[in-house]
């Protein structure tokens, strides 16, 4: 192949642009009991499905990745966590809305943590519109299978069921 120069058209730019974004999601228990949340009808990738609490990592807002699942714990649900070491490291492609890449796309590279939970009483008062929730609850870990998973979350959710090795 010949050299390409820097900016130049080469053989890759006919490609949609992709966007790399990073994501966490946290895993709460108590009580034998898994905290799921569901998408609401008007979410425009997976409405109606159900997923744990979490999201994007905000880069000039986020202090540290604790601060981040913190933060998207507490908007999404209303509780607070003590963060947990992560179990899993998974991805997953979605459009990118942006109108600075039209045709693109978004990877996300997300980890699922382990989190404590400091305080119990689960709302969605506290999330934004981007969230796009309608409800959550506290799940027992033996019934979460048969809950319409987010199809990207099914295998991290096996992952987190198998018992300590």
């Amino acid at each position: 192949m010949p050299p390409v120069e820097v900016g130049a058209p080469g053989p890759l730019s006919a490609f949609a642009p992709v966007r790399l974004e990073f994501a966490q999601k946290a895993f709460i228990v108590s009580g034998g009991r898994l905290l799921l949340v569901r998408k609401a009808a008007s979410d425009p990738f997976h409405p109606g499905r159900w997923e744990v609490p979490g999201g994007r990592l905000e880069v000039a807002d986020d202090l540290d990745l604790d601060d981040h699942i913190r933060r998207e714990v507490w908007e999404e649900v209303g509780i607070k966590v003590e963060p947990g070491p992560p179990f899993h490291l998974w991805q997953w492609y979605m459009p990118d809305r942006a109108a600075s890449f039209p045709g693109g796309r978004i990877r996300v590279v997300a980890a699922a943590r382990r989190c404590r939970p400091l305080t119990l009483d689960a709302g969605l008062e506290n999330q934004d519109s981007g969230d796009h929730l309608d409800d959550c609850a506290w799940v027992p870990l033996e019934a979460v299978g048969a809950y319409d998973l987010i199809p990207s979350l099914r295998p991290v959710m096996r992952a987190f069921l198998l018992p300590p090795r």
